[in-house]
């Protein structure tokens, strides 16, 4: 194919797309313009008096779903539990605390900070530290 041709295949293209374009916007218009004749002032009072009335059977029935409390009987056992396990994890760190200072109690040396030589860069160098 030439390439005047292929440069005329998108030109119609283009054509093509932009009438569908102006096609679709037209019939979104025409497709607002319609449902909203549709909502006359009586179809919307008729259908918030509808959708009240669902509301109002819809409502008594999820307090019978509900359970009448079980739900909160559960959250409340279930806090139980959770302070239980949290007051034990509390005597297991006192615990560790506690075994951590004995530790450190025994580990302890008696040095006097008198005797103990400051360390320079020359005695890390000598030490193979640096």
């Amino acid at each position: 194919m030439r390439f005047e041709s292929l440069i005329e295949k998108v030109h119609e293209a283009e054509h093509a797309l932009e009438a569908r374009e102006r096609q679709t916007a037209a019939d979104w218009r025409q497709c607002k313009a319609s449902w909203r004749s549709l909502w006359t002032p009586g179809r919307l009072i008729s259908v918030g008096l509808a959708s009240g009335f669902l509301v109002g059977k819809v409502e008594p029935a999820k307090h019978v779903v509900r359970g009448s409390g079980a739900l909160q009987m559960l959250s409340a056992v279930a806090g139980l539990f959770a302070g239980g396990s949290a007051q034990a994890a509390a005597g297991h760190a006192q615990h560790a605390a506690h075994s951590a200072q004995q530790t450190a109690a025994v580990a302890e040396v008696d040095v006097d900070p008198r005797h103990l030589e400051p360390h320079t860069p020359e005695s890390l160098r000598a030490a193979g530290l640096l």
